[in-house]
This record gives structure tokens, sequence and C-alpha cells, in this order.
């Protein structure tokens, strides 16, 4: 039992790279907990039309180790509309040297979108193009190749932490958001006060830098729950609660190979942030990114992709 719990959280500490999707897959033991996963992968899937960079010369070869990229969206879904990207995260992941790059892309980012001819707040692809006008406009605003896509309902999202019975975070930041109050040190979250933890931005000094780092902190403790052997008993609301908030366009046995092949890169997950200005133009709020802010960013995700 000791190996097996060992090897479980090996392949979990992947979660750099697909995140929520491999949530407890790696303690998948018997035929039952590995066929609701195989199901659950199955739902979520969802394939774009868009099906290979063009950044890219030839396809990732999972078995050849190659670098991959996944774009992980966020997404408030509303009625009436497709709601949007409020959350932007790219992973960068390289087998060679054992390492996940994590940078979050503020969504108010300006910058050109792919397809609309335009610049605008980076998080407005969503509603005008869904995930490949994302993946394009994010693709072109870094200058690497983004291979995958993972998008989470984030109303839902609050699901995901029920079904592994809460979370614990520590919280530096005193602050009162829909009802709830979040005092300062370790705090226990359900998933309603998980969701309003990790969207509140206007009360905090560093704005929506600081709200990302409570979003990677929501994460990373759903993770954590996940990787105890306990959550296995809860395994089919786990997976149902995937299923219906997350979708992907990595297939069940891409899935596989990313847990066969590059499982060490979990050991090593590197935050990145940009470094932006925040200005109005036509009264609209923007973060601006200076060229060599964005060369910087460009030059260390490139190097990590090994595209240089």
């Amino acid at each position: 039992m000791r190996s097996q719990k060992k090897k479980s959280k090996k392949w979990l500490k992947v979660t750099g790279i697909v995140l929520l999707v491999l949530l407890i897959a790696g303690g998948a033991y018997g035929y039952t907990v590995y066929r609701s996963f195989k199901n659950a992968v199955v739902t979520m899937h969802q394939p774009l039309k868009r099906e290979m960079s063009v950044k890219r010369e030839k396809p990732v070869a999972f078995e050849k180790k190659d670098p991959f990229s996944v774009l992980m969206l966020g997404v408030d879904e509303r009625k009436g509309d497709k709601g949007r990207s409020d959350t932007i995260i790219v992973l960068t992941v390289n087998p060679n040297n054992k390492s996940v790059k994590m940078l979050s892309i503020p969504r108010d980012t300006r910058t050109e979108i792919i397809g609309k001819g335009k610049e605008d707040k980076i998080n407005h692809a969503y509603a005008f193009g869904g995930v490949p006008m994302s993946m394009d406009t994010v693709e072109n605003f870094l200058d690497i190749p983004i291979d995958y896509y993972m998008q989470i309902n984030m109303q839902g999202f609050k699901d995901i932490v029920d079904a592994v019975g809460g979370v614990k975070v520590q919280n530096d930041l005193d602050f009162t958001e829909s009802g709830f109050h979040f005092a300062k040190g370790e705090i226990e979250l359900n998933g309603e006060q998980a969701l309003s933890f990790s969207r509140m931005r206007y009360n905090d000094p560093r704005g929506d830098f600081g709200r990302q780092s409570r979003q990677r902190q929501i994460i990373q403790a759903v993770i954590n729950e996940g990787m105890s052997l306990s959550s296995l008993t809860n395994f089919s609301h786990i997976f149902t609660a995937l299923g219906k908030n997350i979708k992907t366009n990595l297939t069940f046995d891409q899935i596989m190979d990313i847990q066969k092949n590059y499982r060490e890169t979990g050991k090593n997950i590197q935050q990145m942030e940009i470094n932006e200005t925040g200005t109005k133009i036509d009264k609209i709020y923007y973060g601006l990114v200076s060229p060599e802010e964005k060369q910087k960013i460009q030059a260390e995700l490139k190097k990590q992709l090994e595209l240089q």
C-alpha cells in the first residue's frame, strides 16, 4: 500500500501539466475507478478544428517527450452569452529539464485579438471567438505554440472543491467577499467560499495579481486533497464534477502518455507573472505590457519549449 501511495503521488504531481483532469487519476488502482476516470475524460474531450498550432512544424509526440504547452481558461459562463475567460494560465512543460512553468496572464492585458483585427483586453478573445480565438490570441501574444487547452467552468468549480471535501489555504489578506469573511492565516473553505475567495480583486491592493495568486492556491489545494487516498472513496462525485465542468482537446490516450512520459515534471512547478502598467484608453482600463517585458517572457517560454 505504501508503494502504491507513493506511485499515486508521483502521478498526481504531474498536475502542473493538466491540473484538474489528473486530479486523482494516479489513485486508480481498481478497474472501476479506472473505467470511471476514462468515462469522465471521454465526457470532457472536446476536439477543435484547430488541431495543430501554426507555430508547429509537426505535432507534439508525447512518446518522444516533446515539450508542449497547455492554455488553461477559467470561464464564467453566463446565460445568453459565452462568458469571459477571467482566468488565463499558460503551462509550458519540459520533461528534459523536468519542469513546468506556469504563467498567469492578467485578463485586462491589452493585445491584438487574432481574428478580430483590433486590440482589446485579452480575455475578450473568448467572448468573441471561444477557445480557438483565445488560443490564437495567446499564441500571438507570447509568440509560442499553444498546443492544448483546458476550459474550466468557474461557477461549477465549487462542485469540484466540494467533491474533494473542501480545501485549506493560507490567506495573507483579511477581506470580505459575497458575504463571506476571510481572515488571515490558514482557513478552510467549501466550494462556495473557495469560489468567492478566488474571485475577489477590487479590495486587494495587488489587484488582479492578488486574484491570480488566490486562484493558484485554490487549484493547488484541490490537487492536494485529491492526492489523499481518502478521496478514492468519493471518486464517483469527483469524476462527475470533473466531467460536468471541464472541457479539453486532450484525449484519454494522450493523458495516459503524459502520465507515462512526463510524470517527473510536476516536481518542479515554477510560477511566472507579467509586469504591467495600468492605464485608461477611451475611459476603459487596460494593462499594458512593455516591449522589454514581453520579450523577456517570450524568451523564457521559448527556452522552456526548446524553441531557441
